[in-house]
């Protein structure tokens, strides 16, 4: 079983948000990157796979200030060596999709192939309202589901990703859908230009451009591994297991984890992947690992605040919680992965609402008291 670790970007601790405007404050928001380097460098020495965040914007109150996915992911890849970093990710409403894939294929060379990246709908509609591409699309979430706005979002979901593994795919393409074209339908570029006829594909000799495509190519053939990120029903689960990529479900209901699973496994041979059991999805929850379970429940607080203030109003119901001493997150892992064989546990740290000492004492005795038992 591989382990990763995944943060929200949260800017301050709980009395520090509690007091406002924290997200406006270089100075946490200083010392929340110094941290982030700290502990992605332990994780990188201590044997983590992988390093998660994802893409928020206008976060002026830092309950999840994690702006731009490219410049957080080479946070990461700068301080780490082996570490995989997982963006999760570039929320499909607020891109080119073209442009995504461009930066994925860039960011997999620029950390020498170490890249894993997420491709997400898009839920918080404050900042998805000022940074969306298209006008017709809007933020998805419980308030809308099954309407005719979650069926658009999906629909342009679609349509994105498939451009994306398109780009990262073939040398150059053309796509015609509902929501992009690429290149524009009848589009001649405006002077000649030898190179590329010469030494390209895609222009004709009157300079008609029928096909474009990314440079470079990714370096992980043939691209990084994809992830949905926290996905939470069957539907996202199928629409994945299309193209290979893995949701990561945090779920504490294991019966459903498990039927999802087998419905990834069933929808995958339908497009001809043979998926080894445990790899569908990734699975894991909240994480907070103390020397005993009273001290971790104590630990617990701030991050259930934290939960309840900022995640439930979203309509995330509450994860699984890997809470406790490593002996009880330890029995509790071996209780899981006997029902669903598990590849790669996903721990969402408590990143910025507690301290420097506390959370790499967490990682320390996860490291070296729970993950041994757990090596492939």
């Amino acid at each position: 079983m591989k382990f990763s670790l995944f943060m929200y970007c949260t800017v301050g601790r709980r009395h520090e948000l509690e007091a406002g405007m924290a997200g406006r404050k270089p100075e946490l928001y200083q010392r929340m990157l110094d941290e982030i380097a700290e502990y992605a460098r332990f994780a990188d020495d201590a044997g983590y796979f992988g390093f998660g965040h994802p893409e928020h914007h206008l976060q002026i109150e830092g309950f999840e200030i994690s702006n731009d996915p490219r410049l957080m992911g080479m946070w990461l890849g700068q301080h780490t060596k082996r570490l995989r970093v997982i963006t999760c990710g570039f929320v499909s409403t607020t891109h080119n999709p073209l442009r995504v894939a461009e930066d994925i294929a860039t960011m997999d060379n620029m950390l020498g192939g170490r890249f894993g990246v997420g491709l997400v709908r898009g839920y918080q509609a404050r900042w998805v309202e000022n940074f969306k591409v298209r006008d017709d699309l809007n933020a998805v979430g419980p308030w809308n589901k099954d309407s005719p706005a979650d069926t658009a979002n999906r629909e342009y979901f679609t349509e994105f990703v498939d451009v994306v593994v398109k780009a990262l795919t073939h040398d150059t393409f053309q796509h015609r859908g509902k929501y992009w074209n690429f290149p524009p339908r009848d589009f001649v570029n405006p002077h000649p230009h030898g190179v590329y006829t010469e030494f390209g594909q895609g222009v004709a000799a009157n300079m008609a451009v029928s096909e474009v495509g990314i440079a470079p190519r990714p370096l992980q053939s043939p691209h990084p591994p994809l992830y949905g990120g926290f996905a939470a029903s069957m539907r996202t689960a199928l629409f994945w297991a299309r193209y290979g990529g893995r949701p990561i479900v945090l779920t504490d209901n294991i019966d459903f984890f498990s039927s999802l699973c087998a419905g990834y496994t069933r929808e995958a041979e339908k497009h001809g992947r043979v998926v080894k059991n445990g790899h569908q999805a990734a699975w894991g929850g909240v994480f907070i690992c103390a020397p005993t379970d009273a001290q971790a429940k104590e630990w617990l607080e701030d991050m259930m605040w934290f939960w309840q203030r900022w995640a439930i109003p979203f309509g995330q119901g509450v994860p699984e919680l890997l809470v406790g001493s490593p002996d009880t997150i330890a029995r509790r892992l071996d209780e899981v992965s006997k029902r669903v064989p598990i590849d790669e546990c996903v721990l969402l740290i408590p990143q910025g609402l507690h301290d420097r000492g506390r959370i790499l004492q967490s990682l320390e005795l996860m490291a070296t008291k729970v993950m041994p038992k757990f090596a492939d």
